[in-house]
């Protein structure tokens, strides 16, 4: 995430002034070399050279898929597209902790990488023979104070968020709000900088598109949504596990049918999207996000697992009801010059409001633990103590998802242009 959160700025730059084609070569053959190092890593520190540059080709990849959507698909069916994508980003990550799971209980931990490899090689090979130039690079020039000013500034933030989360279990050195102030001061400097840029056309990150509330505002809601996801994600397999004391594939197994569901329901939501447009999508999906969120604040170490499982079912289904229209209407909202930048723009969030949301949830979790911890309790309630203080913190943080959701609005492309044009 922290890669990611460095790289992502920067791929705005590169889908603008680069060919789709040498773009894609360069992902995949970072996400393959990543892969390769990972797998024949002798310890820890290169095993996290290759998961950053594993990272890096991933930076690439997601905002060079949805640019060249964009690019493509006509605006009356993007949302069937967009739905048809989701289903791969929802149900690669629901079925990785299963498949995870079976690996290590019968292979060695290199085989996660060694299995993954010739998958990577292969699109890498299909890609250069079939792939073809579908945008019009252009020829600005690059801003070179604005790489490191994004680089150190959000790479600091991220730094700084996921530091908070491990500070309430080992306190460091040096605070990790050292980090994560110098990063938004950083950013604002970096931010302040591209308007300035924007006019001679070599904005690292064109700051245009927070222009137009029609791209904002959902921008501004799938950061409330990544928040909230990524801390339950990482809480529910910390509670299964310490608490109900199930193994890591039962985990994986129990969270299978959720992240299935959401990769059905994606198709059927996309084509809904371009029959109905967002709203009547997005508003029903936070509702049920939020219901959700409330009902695990009141989980307990004694709660059936067919009830958490059943929870988590209904979450996937209410994000499944929000990302593809929200992808769909944020990115459709602008002009085809800005659809590089805008895909950079919520490529970043997300990766901010992921690490914020683990790093909030982790730490509220720990804090609230060795309190209850204090106070008597066990080690498996004092943690059920701490999951359930951390989800009553999402649930609220789901609130601002649910008023968000009734003025998301399906796009009118003319006014992007026009303002683009301005």
């Amino acid at each position: 995430m922290l890669t990611m959160a460095v790289v992502i700025p920067v791929t705005g730059y590169l889908l603008q002034r680069l060919n789709t084609r040498p773009v894609f070569l360069l992902a995949m053959s970072l996400f393959s070399i990543g892969t390769l190092v990972s797998a024949l890593a002798p310890g820890f520190p290169v095993l996290v050279i290759g998961r950053i540059v594993h990272a890096s080709g991933t930076a690439i990849m997601m905002p060079l898929l949805m640019t060249t959507v964009m690019h493509l698909v006509p605006p009356q069916t993007r949302g069937k597209i967009m739905g048809n994508i989701s289903i791969v980003i929802s149900v690669a990550p629901a079925i990785g902790p299963t498949i995870s799971g079976l690996i290590l209980s019968v292979l060695d931990w290199r085989w996660m990488f060694l299995l993954v490899l010739p998958i990577a090689l292969g699109a890498l090979a299909l890609g250069a023979w079939k792939i073809c130039n579908v945008t019009q690079p252009s020829s600005a020039p690059i801003d070179i104070p604005s790489v490191p000013l994004a680089a150190v500034g959000f790479g600091s933030f991220v730094y700084g968020l996921s530091g908070l989360g491990e500070a309430a279990i080992h306190p460091p050195a040096i605070s990790p709000w050292v980090p994560l102030v110098a990063g938004a001061v950083i950013i604002l400097v970096f931010v302040l900088r591209q308007p300035h840029l924007q006019r001679q056309e070599r904005a690292l990150l064109d700051m245009r598109t927070l222009a137009i509330p029609a791209f904002t505002i959902p921008a501004v809601m799938m950061a409330i949504l990544m928040m909230s996801m990524f801390g339950v994600f990482i809480l529910l397999p910390i509670f299964l596990q310490n608490v109900v004391k199930l193994t890591t594939l039962q985990t994986g197994l129990l969270l299978l049918p959720g992240g299935l569901i959401m990769g059905l329901c994606a198709p059927k939501v996309g084509s809904l999207y371009d029959m109905h447009g967002p709203r009547w999508l997005v508003v029903p999906g936070s509702i049920l996000f939020s219901m959700v969120m409330w009902a695990l604040t009141l989980i307990q170490s004694d709660t059936p697992i067919l009830l958490v499982m059943v929870a988590h079912v209904v979450l996937s289904i209410g994000l499944a009801l929000m990302f593809t229209p929200l992808f769909t209407a944020s990115l459709g909202s602008l002009p085809p010059g800005l659809y590089s930048h805008g895909s950079a723009m919520i490529g970043t969030t997300q990766q901010v409001a992921g690490a914020a949301g683990t790093a909030l949830f982790v730490a509220i979790m720990t804090i609230q633990g060795k309190a209850a911890t204090l106070s008597g309790a066990v080690s498996g309630e004092a943690i059920a103590a701490g999951v359930r203080a951390a989800f009553s913190c999402g649930a609220i943080i789901s609130l601002g998802a649910v008023a968000a959701a009734f003025f998301i609005r399906k796009p009118k492309t003319d006014e992007g242009k026009a303002l683009h044009a301005h």
